[in-house]
């Protein structure tokens, strides 16, 4: 009584699995079937009495089934039915759908059988077929976003940069005072249209998913001595003190991302600083390297610090100046520093200055990351015979620049394409320097150029590369003999950059042997 007790109770429940459930035989002979495997596959309990276990299959997989059945029976052992396949089940009415299956062997009476439980998992399919499609369309839009932004960045910058060149001819150009005045408020104008560009599309860019660090060991040193070299004349022209310290510490960050934390850091800092000093300092503190911008600024009110990361948010400030900036500065820096994986703190005390604190890891002893600054160099040769070489496709640019560099006394050999650039250079010019566009047209770049004139002018030959793309890997192209000028590029920046690189070239001349 006892066993058949546990021989009714066992088929029970079978019968109520919640799974689709059936035994078979060694000859593949169905010998039970649950209610749900009737209700799944269609068939009445007498009907699915009298089958085999291929009926349940679609007709081209019935021969192979069995001789996987066989093989089973031969070596039996608990589990998941083709593993790695799609497998198919198929209805009374001839519907073909997908399923899950899962093996026991069981021996009953001398007999080998074998239990299945089979799930139909076409829902679970639909999932993953949603799954994937919206995975895929993300990363569609992520590419087109990126696709967008590095053509925004492109052509947004290009107009300011054509504004920006001429605004420094027409300075040069120009003697009567008030002109001179108007040139100088635009120029201001200019100046600060490229600040909010520059925020805004680093912003989209972050958002977007646009950048990924590619983080190295760097040493410290040359950022900083970069850093000093281009916040100097701003801390002079507010009559404050710029410190940069650090000795010979080594971080394992991306070069570039970092460079533009620390800038957007020091910009903020010598904005809120009206008597005193900013200071950028690196140390190791314990097991992490930290890099602190501090100031004596107006300092933070304590209920306005956990908002100074919000886009567009300003401190209010107390000394009756107006707003500098948009408030994007400090946003950037916390996406930045999200992205990085880096710890960030912001200490203050109001009218006494803020302290930021990076917290990053060490690195290994590395190679500098970044090229040293120029030093300046006095020349000998006169702008009046120098040859530059000027590629870029779009024409104001092109026409704008050109302006600029002729008014300065050079002698510009124009090109609109790699073509054009090796036409000039065929003609036997003498060629002095470089400059370029990075992006040009029919997929052309400016390295392209840069490395088709080298081959047949000499390794030597200055170049500047002018961008838009602040990505790391065209950061990494920088060289003693390759500077990368970021649109829009202001007039005195470039003419600044060609006289040192032209100096640098000519000091260097004589032990090449050229």
């Amino acid at each position: 009584m006892e066993s058949k007790l546990s021989a009714e109770l066992m088929r029970s429940a079978l019968a109520s699995a919640p799974d689709a459930m059936l035994i078979a035989d060694a000859t593949g002979r169905i010998v039970f079937a649950n209610r749900q495997m009737c209700a799944l596959f269609g068939y009445s309990a007498a009907q699915i009495g009298a089958l085999l276990v291929e009926d349940l299959l679609p007709e081209r997989h019935r021969a192979l089934h069995r001789a996987h059945r066989g093989s089973f029976m031969r070596e039996q052992r608990t589990r998941l039915m083709g593993i790695g396949l799609e497998l198919l089940a198929r209805r009374k009415d001839g519907v073909e759908f997908p399923v899950e299956i899962s093996l026991s062997p069981i021996h009953d009476d001398e007999r080998d059988l074998v239990a299945a439980a089979i799930r139909d998992i076409t829902a679970h399919r639909r999932i993953q077929a949603a799954l994937l499609e919206a995975r895929q369309a993300a990363e569609r839009a992520t590419q087109a976003k990126s696709r967008f932004l590095a053509t925004a960045s492109h052509d947004l910058r290009q107009p300011l940069q054509s504004l920006a060149l001429l605004n420094g001819a027409l300075t040069r150009m120009v003697r009567d005072a008030q002109a001179q005045e108007a040139l100088q408020h635009q120029d201001m104008a200019i100046e600060a249209m490229s600040r909010l560009l520059n925020a805004l599309l680093d912003v989209s860019k972050l958002e977007s998913g646009a950048v990924h660090p590619q983080p190295l060991d760097m040493h410290i040193g040359p950022l900083f001595a970069e850093l000093k070299q281009e916040f100097a004349s701003l801390a002079a022209n507010k009559h404050l003190t710029l410190r940069v310290t650090h000795g010979e510490e080594c971080v394992h960050s991306d070069a570039a991302l970092l460079s533009q934390i620390l800038r957007n850091l020091l910009s903020n800092a010598l904005k809120y600083t009206l008597a005193g000093s900013v200071s950028l300092t690196c140390a190791r503190a314990g097991a992490a390297m930290r890099i602190e911008v501090s100031d004596t600024g107006i300092g933070i009110e304590p209920q306005q610090l956990p908002h100074i990361y919000e886009e567009f948010y300003q401190i209010e400030r107390t000394d009756g100046a107006r707003r500098e900036g948009y408030g994007l500065g400090l946003s950037i820096v916390r996406r930045l520093v999200e992205l990085l994986g880096i710890g960030l703190e912001a200490h203050s005390s109001p009218g006494h200055g803020t302290v930021f604190t990076l917290t990053l890891p060490p690195g290994e002893d590395a190679a500098p990351s970044l090229p040293p600054p120029l030093p300046p160099v006095e020349s000998a040769r006169s702008e009046q015979h120098r040859c530059i070489l000027l590629v870029e496709d779009d024409a104001a640019v092109r026409n704008a620049t050109g302006l600029l560099l002729r008014v300065e006394g050079y002698t510009v050999r124009p090109a609109g394409s790699l073509g054009e650039a090796l036409e000039c250079i065929g003609a036997g010019a003498h060629i002095d320097l470089v400059i370029t566009d990075y992006h040009l047209g029919a997929e052309e770049t400016g390295t392209d150029v840069i490395t088709r004139v080298r081959a047949r002018l000499g390794e030597a030959l200055p170049a500047v590369l002018i961008t838009g793309d602040t990505s790391s890997a065209v950061r990494a192209l920088e060289s003693p003999r390759l500077r990368l000028a970021n649109k829009p590029i202001r007039a005195d920046e470039l003419l600044e950059l060609l006289s040192t690189l032209l100096a640098r070239s000519d000091a260097a001349a004589p032990q090449s042997g050229a």
